[in-house]
């Protein structure tokens, strides 16, 4: 295995700090920044927006189909963003959603966002925290839920130890992530894809439940979502292309580029997503 490219969590902050605005101009204005799983081969083929949108959804709908979240559950959203999943978790199910979140900007966010839902307000928590030292008690939550987080953290054991503490003997993590389905990866692939989202990682699929299963959790499934994630840059890469925006037009141009070397990266499995579900 080669050497791992690292990137410091200071790194990732800054970029997403400071890349929030462009994403959300042409991404979800709402700021629920996350991709989708396609319901039908031909989903988005009339309205790319909406059929994607509609993919972002489902895969919340498809995580939480057997997470077992209900009204009485503490859920600890790892890498929640501006707040979007974790406001729909509260409303939807109920539960108690703390989310967390290294980009202060997005933090600033989702606190500004609890304005709107006055009702949620006893329920939803938002602040800043690493992932790699949560500031939480041992077993302070009966669920941990994270969407495209882990790959922006260099010490993804850490993080995966971490939320197997602040877990409940029983509680359950749910999560996505991106992988590597083989470590020999293109300079191309390297360029646009890892170097770009500051990131690598030496998770196969069947690598990851390995490292769940080391830190303690039982995998209950595992699913691999690669096609979809191909699917979901695509439609972001015509997303950005059309983009209505004289002043980030070059900047809109280079990032519809990239999306395409992503999918291509995803079809020569020189990058994957997986969803995992597991049980302390």
């Amino acid at each position: 295995m080669p050497n791992l490219r690292e990137f410091s969590e200071r790194e990732t902050e800054e970029y997403y700090d400071a890349e929030d605005a462009l994403y959300r101009s042409f991404w979800d204005s709402a700021g629920s920044l996350h991709w989708g799983v396609f319901d039908a081969p031909d989903d988005g083929a009339t309205d790319v927006r909406a059929g994607f949108m509609a993919a972002c959804l489902r895969l919340n709908d498809v995580m939480l189909a057997n997470a077992g979240i209900d009204p009485a559950a503490q859920v600890l959203d790892l890498g929640c963003g501006n707040g979007n999943t974790a406001t729909w978790l509260c409303r939807t199910t109920g539960a108690s959603v703390t989310g967390v979140d290294l980009s202060g900007v997005r933090i600033a966010n989702a606190i500004e966002s609890l304005s709107a839902v006055p009702e949620l307000a006893a329920k939803l928590h938002f602040e800043k925290a690493s992932a790699t030292d949560l500031p939480f008690a041992d077993g302070t939550f009966t669920h941990v839920w994270s969407q495209a987080t882990i790959y922006h953290i260099p010490d993804k054991v850490k993080t995966l130890q971490e939320a197997y503490r602040v877990l409940r003997p029983g509680g359950t993590m749910v999560f996505d992530d991106l992988i590597k389905p083989r470590p020999d990866i293109s300079d191309e692939a390297r360029t646009f894809v890892y170097d770009r989202l500051l990131f690598d990682t030496d998770f196969s699929f069947y690598s990851y439940m390995e490292a769940l299963r080391e830190t303690g959790f039982r995998v209950l499934e595992a699913r691999d979502l690669s096609a979809h994630l191909a699917r979901s840059y695509s439609c972001l890469s015509q997303m950005a292309a059309g983009a209505d925006d004289d002043a980030r037009a070059e900047r809109f141009a280079a990032l519809s580029d990239a999306y395409l070397k992503m999918v291509a990266a995803v079809r020569n499995d020189e990058l994957g997503w997986a969803q995992y579900l597991c049980v302390k």
